[in-house]
């Protein structure tokens, strides 16, 4: 049984085990050696699982493997190994009108609106591309539709008329949005949402999702590096490190008393607005390990300031400590870890 289920409780969304490899170029002379063909490794075994009207948030360091997570639940990327399901299917496995509804039912909205928009199309043929494809509605209603969409992300009528470089950067996400909604989704994923606008547009659009889910009872998976916009928007909060989930629980929890050091490091490494609350101790010690050659044991063993001898042998697994809050840690098998009386959660 995973993370906070019951009894008979299946995952609207689950991932089992996946791993993707991305192989690297490979010289003539190294074909010639016959060297093995190095990979990047982005995913090494995720689990997760994603339950309906909820959000989950998924936090880490640049390049840890969120985005490629993001893709491969919504299929713009095949796992080398293991599952997604949908609804206890497995996504790989769809085909034709399935593959059609589970694409209609599961929809992402990209981390840059300046280019996930057709620029050459204004947004009533955006959004009315989608709804013809779809058949979302007879071809005399799609015009009240486009309305309709308009009014729920809060944009004027007359932007049905404009092209994409007409608009702000968080305008374009309320198109992006609008787009993902044109096909009545039962799953948003948003890849960094926020990331490419302004600090003062950012809470606007997050708001707006909020009002959205609340709405259209969304399920949603907010993948994003900023630890409060994810504390704010957010029922529980999967912390990733080197392409595995290293912590996941709720919300208030996590930030709270965090069970993995990383998580730790992470919100110790928050920048802080009061002076007096700055911690002069660097988070993490030293470089982030090469996704190309990673560690034996525990991923995080080189950079813990607590890791002991085991953490080099034997890679931990995510262990239930109470209410669901997880860590892949040997140090959480004995209790609540020590490192958590000490830790500074972002405000």
């Amino acid at each position: 049984m995973t993370l906070g289920e019951k009894p008979g409780d299946v995952p609207l969304l689950s991932v089992e085990e996946v791993v993707k490899r991305f192989p690297m170029p490979q010289s003539i002379l190294g074909r010639i050696a016959g060297r093995p063909r190095l990979a990047v490794n982005a995913l090494n075994g995720v689990n997760l699982s994603v339950h309906r009207g909820e959000t989950v948030g998924i936090v880490g360091e640049s390049g840890c493997g969120k985005s490629t997570l993001a893709r491969c639940l919504v299929r713009l990327l095949d796992p080398d190994d293991g599952r997604v399901r949908f609804e206890g299917r497995d996504i790989g496995e769809l085909a034709g009108a399935e593959r059609r509804a589970f694409n209609r039912r599961v929809q992402m909205i990209f981390q840059d609106p300046y280019s996930s928009l057709n620029p050459r199309m204004t947004v009533r043929q955006i959004l009315g591309e989608a709804l013809s494809v779809h058949k979302m509605r007879p071809r005399r209603h799609i015009s009240a539709r486009i309305a309709e969409l308009l009014d729920l992300v809060r944009l004027p009528q007359d932007a049905a008329g404009r092209y994409p470089h007409e608009f702000s950067g968080g305008q374009r996400q309320r198109i992006g949005i609008a787009r993902a909604l044109c096909v009545e989704p039962d799953v948003l994923v948003a890849d960094e949402l926020v990331s490419a606008l302004d600090v003062s547009v950012q809470a606007q659009v997050v708001n707006l999702l909020l009002q959205l889910q609340e709405e259209l009872s969304l399920t949603v998976v907010f993948v994003a590096h900023d630890l409060r916009l994810v504390r704010h928007i957010s029922h529980r909060v999967a912390v990733m490190y080197l392409g595995k989930v290293i912590e996941i629980g709720p919300t208030e929890a996590l930030f709270s008393a965090p069970r993995h050091p990383y998580t730790k490091a992470l919100l110790d490494a928050a920048p802080e607005l009061d002076p007096g609350r700055r911690s002069r101790q660097a988070a993490a010690r030293g470089e982030l390990p090469s996704p190309l050659d990673l560690p034996q044991g525990c991923l995080f063993n080189s950079r813990c300031p607590f890791s002991f001898e085991r953490c080099f042998a034997e890679r931990p697994l995510l262990g239930e400590r109470g209410r669901g809050h997880r860590a892949a840690c040997h140090l959480s098998e004995f209790g609540t870890p020590t490192f958590v009386a000490s830790v500074k959660a972002p405000a």
